[in-house]
């Protein structure tokens, strides 16, 4: 119970890597705010976990939308007493040739992956800082530290992340808030159903460890950052991706 009487919320939580941290967190004692805008699915999974106890709630929101995040952090404050982790994972891929991508198109991906994740760190440090510290933890990515082709809007907002986290970390360390972000490889999301067996061999092979993630080893990983296991940790970008990045 490394997250009892803490209160969270995770973006992007309705599924995947955020739906897996829900539940990790949940289990570790943690009152989670699902946020998300996937409604139904954010709603069916709050009312799953609430069956034995009220230890999440379902909030719909648009990441880039200001007035939608200050609402979200607001809900945490007054449904469970405040806020001490956010999980930003809400996020969007690419896959376009750099020439080919419409200013629109990198415009989204940016907005939601960099601005979206800034507006919300920006909304929890003002109740973390009244609460006396907190932990934040983003979603960065392997992209974030290496390049690849026809992902450029991707690329560049993880790439954000990364040093938006180490650039937080520093400025917050004095208010007892910790920064820090989990940069997952490829993980086994239904992101990845659509794909190709040839395509999917391909992504097996460019992880030393000879598989793919998944969702529960990103969410462990998170759940390690947003502890006081990682007290002494802040501006670190942890890498969770069988080892990608490594060759």
């Amino acid at each position: 119970m490394r997250l009892k009487d803490k209160v969270a919320i995770i973006t992007g939580g309705a599924s995947g890597i955020g739906e897996a941290t829900v539940r990790d967190m949940v289990q570790e004692g943690a009152k989670v705010i699902i946020a998300d805008i996937a409604d139904e699915k954010g709603q069916q999974l709050a009312e799953e976990l609430n069956q034995s106890e009220k230890t999440t709630a379902y909030c719909h929101v648009d990441v880039t939308k200001e007035e939608e995040v200050k609402k979200m952090v607001e809900m945490a404050n007054d449904k469970f007493g405040g806020l001490d982790i956010l999980f930003s994972n809400a996020g969007i891929g690419d896959q376009a040739a750099s020439d080919q991508l419409s200013l629109e198109e990198w415009q989204k991906v940016i907005d939601i992956n960099l601005t979206g994740l800034f507006l919300c760190a920006k909304h929890a440090i003002s109740v973390m800082k009244n609460k006396g510290g907190g932990s934040i933890i983003n979603c960065a990515s392997i992209l974030g530290h290496v390049g690849q082709a026809q992902t450029a809007s991707y690329t560049a907002a993880k790439g954000g992340v990364v040093n938006l986290t180490r650039a937080l970390a520093a400025e917050y360390a004095k208010d007892g808030i910790r920064v820090n972000a989990v940069c997952p490889g490829y993980i086994n999301t239904p992101l990845l159903d659509e794909l190709e067996e040839d395509m999917l061999k391909h992504l097996i092979s460019l992880h030393p460890i000879g598989r793919l993630g998944e969702p529960k080893e990103v969410a462990k990983a998170t759940t390690f950052l947003a502890s006081d296991d990682a007290s002494f940790i802040t501006g670190a970008n942890l890498l969770v991706d069988g080892g990608y990045t490594a060759i």
